[in-house]
């Protein structure tokens, strides 16, 4: 009874339902007419009669369901029934590419997955929890949560909702108010947490909000410490004060020492057809990730192609003076050799005007040394891979379109876009 009741109100007025469902049905009894009056005996005025009633009934039947379709789908997708078609493109063409795991954190991870997400929806973004600066530092003491910044970054670059909300979450208040230097985002997945009662459900509802394409897991739900043991045997506890001490770091560790990696970090990595480390901070961004335990574990055990993409510029009191090798070095010394296969570097000259402006910040490019990452046993990728507009950056889409193309030429079985991002852009290569 109930149900029946629920079907008289596609009959309530103003449903724009009814008229096409009138121009459907008489499409159908005029089809039907035409069929009958075809099997019937009689001249050829009566059999081009039928048939102009069989094509009047099939037109009347389609337009009659693709109005009515189009009219319900101006309620569900909100008027944007354009929209729909390139939504639909997209998840049903991208779901078809790689599994794609991404360790990292800070702009580096951020900038690559917005290239990524145009290849392929399979992507696991993990980040790092050791950040304890700025508002995330500040979050993080008062609410006793995981610092959300990188994470924040990560869900924002995977968005796939409208730019208004993108903005939001990356909204910064000003520094005359009690908010002061706090993003929306990082508000939000704090309340969230609360609400939640859990980190990793809170980054999962917010995923929800801003419909990534993807998903963005926390490398471990403990609340660590990075601490950095330098040349001389002085330690420097928090990841934010690292950068500030000028002796060369020989180590970092985490404390704990013992942490457990989250479930789902251990499940991409498992699962994944490649597993890329990087672009971002050596010591603060990627290696942090992998000192939570079973992660190297699961990364050297893992069949999938393993790539690292080497910084384009060295960090002040970080990495000074390092080359290519020297990170590829530092990074399978806190690990183990087998965490990587492919180092991919930079080979474009940085122009003049933003190598003065860097070297103000002791900063200077990585020198791209690959005949010493090749004696120590790995591929290597040189490139041009960078963006130089305002600052020398990995340009996201020359990186993205190596890493498929590595990820094909290593494994050949994947059924990977080559290109289009768009069904437009689809069309376009088909030409």
């Amino acid at each position: 009874m109930k149900s029946s009741l629920q079907f008289l109100k596609w009959l309530y007025p103003g449903m724009r339902v009814k008229r096409w469902l009138f121009m459907a049905i008489s499409g159908i009894l005029l089809f039907g007419m035409g069929a009958a009056l075809l099997t019937a005996e009689g001249g050829l005025l009566l059999r081009l009669f039928s048939l102009l009633l069989l094509l009047g009934g099939l037109l009347w039947l389609f337009f009659g369901v693709a109005l009515m379709v189009r009219s319900l789908l101006e309620v569900v997708a909100q008027g944007h029934v354009q929209d729909l078609v390139e939504l639909v493109f997209q998840r049903r063409y991208l779901e078809k590419g790689p599994k794609i795991v991404v360790i990292g954190g800070g702009t580096g991870l951020s900038t690559l997955l917005q290239g990524l997400k145009h290849y392929t929806t399979n992507l696991t973004a993990i980040v790092t929890v050791a950040d304890d600066g700025g508002s995330s530092g500040r979050l993080r003491q008062e609410f006793d949560v995981l610092p959300p910044g990188d994470i924040r970054n990560c869900l924002v670059a995977l968005a796939d909702t409208e730019p208004l909300m993108q903005r939001l979450f990356q909204y910064r208040f000003a520094e005359d108010s009690a908010l002061q230097g706090h993003s929306f985002g990082n508000l939000f997945i704090t309340a969230m947490t609360k609400i939640t009662g859990d980190f990793e459900r809170a980054v999962q509802a917010s995923s929800k909000v801003l419909a990534i394409r993807g998903h963005v897991v926390p490398s471990t739900n403990t609340k660590v410490r990075l601490a950095a043991e330098h040349a001389d045997g002085s330690v420097t506890l928090g990841e934010s004060k690292i950068s500030q001490v000028s002796v060369p770091i020989r180590r970092i560790y985490l404390e704990p020492s013992h942490c457990e990696p989250t479930a789902d970090a251990l499940t991409a990595i498992r699962e994944a057809n490649a597993i890329v480390l990087g672009p971002g901070s050596l010591y603060t961004s990627i290696i942090p990730n992998l000192l939570v335990d079973k992660i190297v574990e699961a990364i050297v055990t893992s069949k999938a192609l393993k790539i690292y993409i080497c910084n384009v510029m060295t960090q002040s009191k970080e990495t000074d003076r390092f080359k290519a090798s020297d990170h590829v070095r530092a990074l399978i010394t806190h690990t183990n050799p087998g965490i990587v296969q492919v180092v991919m570097v930079n080979t474009e000259p940085v122009p003049s005007s933003l190598l003065d402006r860097y070297r103000q910040e002791d900063a200077f490019p990585v020198e791209a040394d690959a005949e010493r990452i090749r004696a120590l046993g790995y591929q290597i990728v040189a490139e041009n891979i960078i963006s130089t507009e305002n600052y020398v950056r990995h340009d996201a889409d020359k990186v993205s379109r190596l890493i498929i193309q590595l990820i094909v030429g290593n494994r050949g079985r994947f059924a990977v876009p080559s290109a289009p991002a768009s069904a437009e852009a689809a069309a376009e290569a088909r030409g």
